[in-house]
């Protein structure tokens, strides 16, 4: 008599699919809720994984402080996109996986008890690619910072300008560094974190604009990527090429800070970085507050007195009685006024006898 086999389930149907992450760097299965515990970095290699907007903003702020604004800001299709999906598509199913409107979210919070405005992306959103969503949540988190003279921290994880929206993504750019130039100028501090990737069109506007410049370990940071780099230029790229640490190296970044010890880097910046308090005398009622006073008329005629050559008087030409141009000019007489100024007439020649 053959002997009858309990059957049993095969594991793979016992747990959830997402239960392991393999990391990248040295393979090793990682259980999600420790990866979770020690915030998403490999306890073997280093490795950071990529943070979602709300566990970045779990992990810089003090718990509960957060205020998003402007949270209702959607993408347009103002160009009709459509490539393999409709650019519309594209947006609803990267809204239904990540459950965010656009790539990056923006408000006020408490770090240490100190008040900051803070604008997260999130690159599971489209690859964090930056629209004209995200370059105007960034440009109203500077202009609140501003308004309210508290500290900006921005922090990056992006692709680059989102293709999909063609040259409104572009114009981001402009209008970002133009807002944080304000911010420069009026002394409002302004503090930059760099996560992996950060690079294209937000690396090249306000993510490496920070008073400090901070990234986490082996973040890939650059424009254009290492292919087309080293393409460009015929020549093999140095080892680490766009890594934090290279840049670090060559003084482009100020810090790079372990995950663990971010958010108490930040809180030491910002007891360091304080607004520059503001002279009474530039408060003037009518004025914009903080911008410069700057006058288009003004500037371009001073810079025309100091480039161009200053104008001379030209020669006159000799007159009728044979005089150069360094004699006295005769006067001419009036055609009009009264009969008293009107010269004597010519005395009469006397007879001769």
């Amino acid at each position: 008599m053959p002997i009858k086999l309990p059957s049993f389930r095969p594991r793979r149907d016992a747990y959830p699919p997402d239960l392991w992450t393999k990391c990248p760097s040295c393979g090793e299965m990682l259980f999600n809720k420790q990866l979770d515990k020690v915030l998403r970095v490999c306890p073997s290699c280093g490795h950071h994984f990529r943070l979602s907007a709300a566990a970045r903003l779990e992990l810089l702020l003090d718990h509960g402080t957060f205020a998003e604004h402007d949270g209702g800001l959607e993408s347009e299709d103002p160009l009709g996109f459509v490539d393999q999906k409709a650019y519309p598509d594209r947006v609803a199913a990267a809204q239904l996986a990540t459950g965010m409107r656009d790539a990056a979210v923006w408000g006020t919070g408490l770090v240490d008890g100190r008040a900051v405005a803070i604008c997260v992306m999130d690159f599971g959103f489209m690859g964090g690619s930056m629209g004209a969503v995200v370059g105007e949540k960034v440009t109203r988190a500077a202009e609140h910072a501003l308004a309210e003279r508290i500290a900006l921290i921005v922090v990056s994880a992006s692709g680059g300008a989102r293709m999909q929206e063609g040259t409104f993504s572009l114009m981001q750019l402009a209008k970002t560094v133009s807002a944080l130039e304000r911010l420069r100028a009026a002394g409002v501090p302004y503090v930059s974190i760099l996560t992996d990737p950060t690079t294209g069109g937000v690396f090249a506007s306000y993510a490496v604009l920070g008073d400090v410049n901070v990234a986490e370990p082996n973040a890939l940071i650059g424009f254009a990527g290492a292919r087309v780099s080293a393409g460009t230029i015929a020549q093999e790229l140095p080892p680490g090429f766009q890594r934090s640490e290279f840049l670090y190296e060559h003084g482009f970044l100020d810090r790079v800070v372990h995950r663990s010890a971010l958010r108490d880097e930040v809180i030491g910046l910002l007891r360091y970085l304080v607004a520059r308090p503001q002279p009474a005398a530039e408060a003037i009622e009518g004025e914009p507050l903080a911008l410069p006073n700057f006058r288009p008329f003004s500037f371009l005629t001073n810079l025309a007195e100091r480039v161009l050559p200053p104008e001379t008087e030209p020669a006159a030409p000799p007159n009728g009685n044979g005089a150069g141009p360094g004699s006295p000019a005769t006067p001419a007489p009036s055609t009009t006024g009264s009969p008293e100024s009107s010269p004597p007439p010519p005395a009469q020649e006397a007879p001769r006898g």
